[in-house]
Parts: C-alpha cells; structure tokens; sequence
C-alpha cells in the first residue's frame, strides 16, 4: 500500500496516486499496458479524477467541503452497477486510496462526518481488507447507524460472514456481544425482505439466536424459510437438530400452516406438541386430515374432549386414526388398477420362460417348496382377501379346499400356512377373525399356533374398541405347547406394535422372568414386547428383558436365537439417541458371548434414521477388526451402518460406497451382512448399481452370502414389480433349481418383489421420505437381524419370522376422498421429487410427470399434485388419504 501522506501536503497524495495508478496494472493484468489512463473510456477517466478529487477534499479542514465530498462519495458507490463478475468502479478506483482514507480517519475529531467516512471504508474494506481482518464490520460499527441494505447484497452478506467470525472470537474471550446482535438484527430483516431467508437462517445459527427468526417471517415467506430449516436439520449435529425443528414448528403454527406443523411434531417424537396442533386447529375437515397423517405414522393417538369437543366427531376421527378404513381404501385402488384377480405362485414364478430343466424339478411337491409357495402366496395376495391356495371355496367338502393346501405343509410349515390366511386377509378384521376361527378347533398345535399369529397380522397397525386380538391371543400366551405360546405372542407384538399397551405388557413380562421357558419363548417374547414399546425407553421392560439376558445359561446365549433378546432391548430405545446410554453400560456387564453383539445392536438402535455421521464411524470401525471365530457382532454392525444412514439421500450413497469396501476386505461374517444392509438401504427402490452388487453376491460360493443377497433382490424390488429383478430372480431359480435352501430364498425373494400385485411397499419413510414410522422400521430391523442366521433360524422352523414384515408394508397410493370421506377423481400429476430448498423464486417441485386421475400409485421419490384447481388438498403432501375440499374461488372456464 502506498505511504500514507501527510494529508495537509497535496502534493504528498499526488505523489502517491501516480505510483497507486503505476501499480494497479500489474494487479490488474487485464489491463497489460502501463499507461493504465489511455485504456479508459471517457466516461472512466472522469469517473476516476472526479473520485481522486473527491479523495483529497475529503482531507480538506472545511468541513462543509468534507461534507460535500463524503456525500458525493457515497452516492457515486450506491449508484453504481456492476455486472455479476467485476468490482464496481467507483470501488475499483478508490482502492489505491483505501490507506489514505484509513489514515485521515484515524486523525479525525469524533462527527458525524466521522461516522460518514467510517461508512465508506467499510464498504471499501469490502475489497480492499486483508483476509481475516474483519474491517469492514470494524468501520460498520463506527460508523453510522443508518440503513445496511442501501449498499448493496453483496455487502451485506459479506458483513454476515465477518459477524459469524467475530461472534465466535467474542464467545472464547467473553466479550459482550450486544452491538454485534443490533447489525444481525438489520441483516435478518434486510434478508428476509430480499428472498434470501437461507442466508438469514444461516447467520442465525451462527449466532446461535434461531428465535429471532420468528418475528421476522411473513406469510409470504415462512414456507421457504421452513423449508430450509427442515432441510438443514438432517445435516445439524444434535441438539442443534431439534432447536432448528423447534422453531420451524413454532412458525408453521403462527401462519396455521397445521400440517406440516403435525409433521415436524411427529418427526420430534413430541406428543405435546401433536396435542397442540390439534386444539389450535377448529376446523373439522382438518382435523380428519391429521388424523390420516398420525394414522399414516403409525402412532397411537387417544383424542380428548380438549382436542375435539363434539363426541360424534371425535368417533369420526379416533376411527381415522385407528386406520379401520384403510383395507377399504386399498380395495379401491385395486379396483381402480384392475389388479383384484387372484394370483398363485405359478402365475409370479413363470416357470414356463425357463429352459426345460429347472421347470422339470419343480414339478416335485415336496414339503419345503410348499412352504416357499405359502410365502409367496401371503405376499403377493396380501390384503385382497382371496386367493387360489387358502381361501377358495370348494364344492364337494364342506371343510373348504384351505384345509388340502394347509395339509400340504409339514409340522411347522402349517404354522405359515394358517397365518398367511391373515396375511391375504390383511386390515380386514372383521372377516379375517371368521375366517380364521376354524383353525382354532383345529387338534394340530402348529395350526392353532399359525392361526394366532394370522389373528395379530390382521390386526396389524389397526386399532380396535373391543380389542379382539387381545381378547384371543391372551388365553394362549401360558399354555404348555412352545409353538402356540410364540404364535400368540408374535401376534401380539405385531397387532399392538408401538402402542404402549399396559395389558399386553402384564401378560408378557411374566414369561421373560420363567427360568423354565424355552429359550425360543423367551427371545419372541423380547421382540414382541420391543415392538409394543418401541422407542420408548420404557425403563421396566427394560429390566425385565436385561434380568432374562443375564439368567440364560452360557451354552444358551450362543444360541443364533439369543440373538433376539438384545434386538427387542435395542428396539425400546428406537431412534432415541442418548437415552440408550444407561443401558449400554449394564449391557457391559452381560456374558462375554453376547455383550458385544449387544452392545452394536443397541448402538445402531439407538441412531436408527438419525444419520449420524459419528456412529457409522464407529461402527465402521468395529467392521474392520479381524476376529476369531464365534465372534458375531459385526453382523449387527454392518446393519447399524445401514440403519443409522439412510437418514438423508448424501448418507445413504456414501453407505452404498463404504459397504462396497466391506465386501471386498471384511471377514465372512461381514460379507453375510453386507447384503442385507443394502437391501436395508434401498428397500422397495431398486436402484440398478445395487441391485448390480447383490446380482453378484448371489452367485457368491458362500451360500449364506449368496441367500442374504436374493432375499435383498427381494427386498429392494419390494411391491415394485420390477421386471429386471423379476427376471433375475427366474434365471436364479434355474440355476439353483437342486439346492433346496437356495431355491427357497429365490422363491421368497419372488413373492416379495411382487408384493401386493406391485400396491404396497416396504419403505418405512414417508410424507417426501421426511418421517420414519417406527413401527415399520422395527419390523424390517427384526426380519433383517433374524436373516443374519438364515440357516438357524428362517431355513429351521421359525420361518414364520418373515412375518415381520407385515409391519412395514403400506400401500404405496396416493386416494383423494372428498369432504364425507368418500374416493375422489381428481387428475394429478406424478413425476420425480426434485429438492426445491433454498433456490430462488418458485421452482417446479416435479419433474418428467405425468397425468393420471386418482387413486395412483407412487413409486420411490416420486411426488404428486393436483392438476386441476377445482379443489384444494388439506395436506400438503400428496400421499396416502388426502381430503380435498372444493375451491370457492374457482370458476370454470365456459
């Protein structure tokens, strides 16, 4: 920087704007030639001695001259434009006098006209300070406290950026930072005015005063900046997360934005918080509208006179919520779509499309294809109540043909067979109870034990007054026989799942603390009582299920299903981050067998869909040990990594890459897991570089590998008919057509991808992949944790544990009904997502759509929206049942 002249002397500041002018080319190395003035246009050498005089009348002792000159100044800065990409030029000529100008302020008396100058080199320090100097805010505060917007965007996000810095400074030093929250102040207003709500929410968070945020929103404004919130919370470390979705809430409910105000109040787990929303909400018609999204959820919800004071509607509403009318509404859609036609196995495995050999073996009616049958079966009629193998009506006898197709199963394989008639009769309680009363008389205890659990699967994520599941699984949970006690209480965890059921909980911790109880008793009766209070630290099942761990004999505890206890223990603390800490201690003191598999899956429990990006640190950590034999905790781990990181879209891909790692340097029992994490990660959304990786694994030569990847082929292409995968799965089955245990896993695989007729999926997110049902994630987690032990446990005689699933699948629909709650066809268009957060002006929210009338089905990261403005959704999220209430302003065009 040129020598700071004494600014009486002219002639020194002569001198010094000649070798200013001298050096400016080299800084500016577009311009090569020296004589830097024969350059300008006409116009720009004006400019610039206009400004040079400007300079040097600024040093001038009449203050009215200063005056003048500062002013004139100021107004050659603000009037100038620039394009996007150069520095304005009144700036660009002023910054060989930035010195001058620093030094002469230094000297000045304290004025207004101070104050004027200070303004100036703030706006100079812009351009001209040195990296990390923070100038232009030290002038800002010495200057004047007049209006920050008037110079400019750019200024003022620069001044953002150095109070963030400051702010930092003066928190480490403990210095008061009152005048530095007066400018955050301007600069929140000024932004919020200007459509940059990021930015304003970006320097609130570095400042750490988020509540500011709410007296600055307007109507015109709060979606985006809520939006914004929401979006940065996923990537916030904790707590910070929850404050930003605090706020976010609040300011849904100062504009009566109610949906999306339940929706972050579900995402925070808040119950409070759902009440309120209610009672603020007077309308109606809205409150049915939450009441589909709290049933969506899965969450259990008891309405009171505060939330809804006319008892006849609070009926209306509480029904919503117990979902009694969603088989109803399922049916419509496969009325709609035509698919409501009995399938069998046959019509999915195609067997006809195959060369001659495989088709040949297949003709052999052994026991453990029919059960492979039976599978497929449940899931691709499930919910339709019919079908070709359990509930066709037969002529002759007057026992049904359901009684050949049960008796064509052995021992155990009944058990699946009698419960995948609840699994066809799904969300229909009413008749699927009848029809499955004739299994109770039955005198083969694997019949009545499958009829017990078809009873909870009807009864799955439906609430019912009378408690039907508990009035007849009850009885059941004591008796002697092993099998009857599993199926009652399996039943019973996936009929009351996540609703905290005091009775079902009395019934059930008896049986964790009998010395005497089969071990496979003992590890149903952890789960069950995991899902019933999953994510709610309950701290007495808790212990029941910690004493059950501890009492089991050592021999016991290496059993594959010991494995169980710790998973229903981890499902308690769901999502639930820290809570899990005090139990993660006493389960140090477990037997050495167990305490470390029960430490992972507690871990990956407790961080399931936070995305944190620490915990799948760890957990990739305790992947890359070498271990002895008999070890077995890195199968939960490499679970954990998918579990904890399919949060958001970046985790999700950067887990898809890491697990890729595994595969190629982890030890077996990594690779038996690597499989089902991806089928985890992408579950009911095939994307093609997975299912690529898991068509490899299936040919692997280790068969655990190559089974945990074609029940994950089944598990990506879930409910999707894929035809990629389909096809793949029909080539598997050609060639394992003489491995049994193989060919069964293809088989299931195949009743998954054609789940529902291609209706339902498995996704446990929901409402723009924003909330994650607990519920369905705890029954995919189970399945996944009893697939780590395929051999032991779904090849043995606990294959029935595939019913897990039940808990996952939901329609994948979109149904508009009208205001009395009957279907509506409306035309909508449906296209691929696409993230709208924080860009400018009012982007398109899909993309490559089209247009169909409802209902529609909605595929993985597809959106929809009315196309038509004849009415007006009451969410808005189009997903599920959504409520459309008729536009008043609307006028057809004649």
């Amino acid at each position: 920087m040129a020598p700071t002249p004494d600014p009486k002397n002219g002639e020194g500041s002569k001198t010094t704007r000649d070798e200013a002018s001298v050096k400016v080319p080299a800084k500016d190395p577009k311009k090569k030639d020296e004589k830097k003035d024969d350059d300008l246009s006409e116009e720009d050498l004006a400019l610039k001695q206009q400004l040079e005089l400007y300079v040097e009348r600024v040093q001038d002792p009449d203050q009215g001259l200063q005056k003048v000159a500062l002013e004139s100044m100021r107004q050659e800065i603000r009037t100038s434009t620039s394009s996007m990409t150069s520095v304005p030029k009144p700036l660009k000529f002023l910054r060989p006098h930035y010195g001058t100008l620093k030094a002469y302020y230094e000297t000045m008396a304290e004025s207004d006209l101070k104050k004027y100058l200070a303004d100036i080199l703030s706006v100079l320090a812009l351009t001209m300070s040195a990296e990390g100097e923070r100038e232009s805010l030290k002038y800002r505060l010495l200057g004047s406290e007049g209006d920050i917007g008037s110079w400019g965007h750019e200024y003022v996000r620069n001044l953002a950026g150095e109070i963030a810095q400051e702010y930092v400074k003066r928190q480490n030093e403990e210095a008061p930072i009152d005048d530095l929250m007066e400018l955050v102040q301007q600069i929140v207003a000024f932004h919020m005015k200007h459509n940059a709500e990021p930015e304003a929410v970006d320097l609130l968070m570095e400042v750490e005063d988020l509540d500011l945020l709410v007296e600055h929103v307007d109507k015109t404004n709060f979606k985006r900046t809520c939006l914004y919130l929401t979006g940065a919370a996923k990537y916030l470390p904790g707590p910070d997360d929850m404050l930003v979705l605090d706020i976010a809430y609040m300011i849904y409910v100062k504009f009566e934005e109610y949906p999306n105000a339940l929706q972050i109040a579900l995402f925070l787990d808040n119950l409070q918080y759902v009440k309120q929303v209610f009672q603020a909400c007077d309308d109606l018609l809205r409150k049915k509208q939450f009441c589909y999204i709290l049933a969506r959820h899965g969450t259990s919800f008891e309405l009171d006179d505060q939330m809804c004071a006319d008892d006849g509607d609070r009926e209306v509403l509480q029904e919503i919520i117990n979902n009694t009318k969603l088989n109803e509404g399922y049916l419509t859609l496969a009325r709609d779509i035509e698919v409501m036609e009995a399938k069998s196995p046959e019509d999915i495995y195609k067997a006809h499309l195959l060369d001659g050999r495989a088709s040949a073996g297949a003709s052999v009616d052994s026991a453990r294809q029919n059960l492979a049958a039976t599978f497929v079966n449940a899931f691709v009629n499930a919910g339709f109540g019919q079908d070709k193998l359990m509930t066709v009506a037969s002529d002759s006898t007057a026992s049904g043909s359901s009684g050949n197709w049960l008796f064509k199963n052995k021992e155990h394989g009944k058990a699946s067979a009698a419960a995948s008639l609840g699994m066809i009769l799904l969300w229909d309680v009413d008749s699927g109870l009848a029809q499955l009363d004739k299994y109770f008389h039955s005198s083969d205890s694997h019949v009545i034990s499958g009829a017990l659990l078809g009873v909870g699967i009807v009864n799955c994520g439906i609430k019912n007054d009378c408690d039907p599941a508990l009035a007849l699984l009850g009885h059941y949970v004591d008796k002697e026989d092993p099998s009857i006690r599993i199926g009652a209480i399996m039943g019973l965890g996936i009929s009351y799942a996540g609703t905290q059921n005091e009775q079902v909980r009395k019934k059930l911790t008896p049986i964790l603390n009998d010395g005497n109880a089969p071990l496979d008793v003992i590890a149903f009766t952890a789960i069950s009582l995991g899902l019933i209070y999953v994510g709610s630290c309950n701290e007495e099942v808790a212990q029941n299920i910690i004493f059950a761990l501890m009492e089991r004999s050592e021999s016991e505890l290496g059993e594959p299903l010991a494995r169980l206890l710790p998973l229903g223990l981890g499902l308690l603390y769901l999502g639930k981050q820290e809570s899990v800490e005090a139990t993660a201690e006493v389960s140090k003191t477990f037997n050495e067998k167990i305490r470390q598999h029960c430490d992972m899956t507690l871990l990956s429990c407790a961080y399931a869909g936070t995305g944190n990006v620490l915990k799948v640190q760890n957990l990739l950590g305790h992947c890359a040990q070498h271990l002895d034999k008999g070890k077995t905790h890195q199968g939960p781990a490499v679970l954990g990594i998918a579990m904890v990181a399919m949060a958001e879209e970046l985790g999700l891909e950067m887990a898809i890459r890491s697990l890729e790692h595994l595969l190629q340097y982890g030890e077996q029992n990594i690779r038996r897991a690597v499989p089902l994490a991806l089928g985890l990660l992408c579950i009911s959304n095939p994307k093609v570089n997975v299912m690529d990786t898991l068509s490899r694994l299936s040919h692997d030569t280790d068969t655990e590998v190559a089974m945990a990847a074609i029940i994950s082929l089944g598990l990506i292409g879930a409910g999707t008919n894929n035809a990629r995968i389909a096809g793949m799965l029909r080539n598997l089955s050609s060639y394992y057509y003489k491995d049994a245990s193989l060919l069964f896993c293809v088989r299931i695989a195949q009743g998954l991808v054609h789940m529902g007729k291609g209706l339902l999926t498995l996704n446990p997110y929901h409402s723009d992949r924003f909330l994650l049902s607990p519920t369905a994630l705890a029954g995919l987690i189970t399945m996944l944790h009893v697939c780590l032990d395929m051999k032991a446990i779904v090849l043995g005689k606990y294959h029935y544990a595939l019913y897990f699933l039940v808990l996952a699948m939901q329609p994948r629909m979109l149904l508009t009904v009208d205001e009395n709650l009957k279907p509506l066809s409306v035309p909508v268009r449906v296209g691929q997502a696409v993230d709208v957060v924080g860009q400018a002006g009012r982007p398109k929210t899909i993309t490559g759509f089209q247009t169909h009338s409802t209902p529609v089905l909605l595929s993985a990261g597809d959106r929809a929206e009315l196309a038509t403005e004849k009415y007006i959704p009451l969410s808005p999220i189009l997903e599920g049942f959504v409520i459309l209430k008729e536009n008043p302003d609307y006028r057809e065009d004649s």
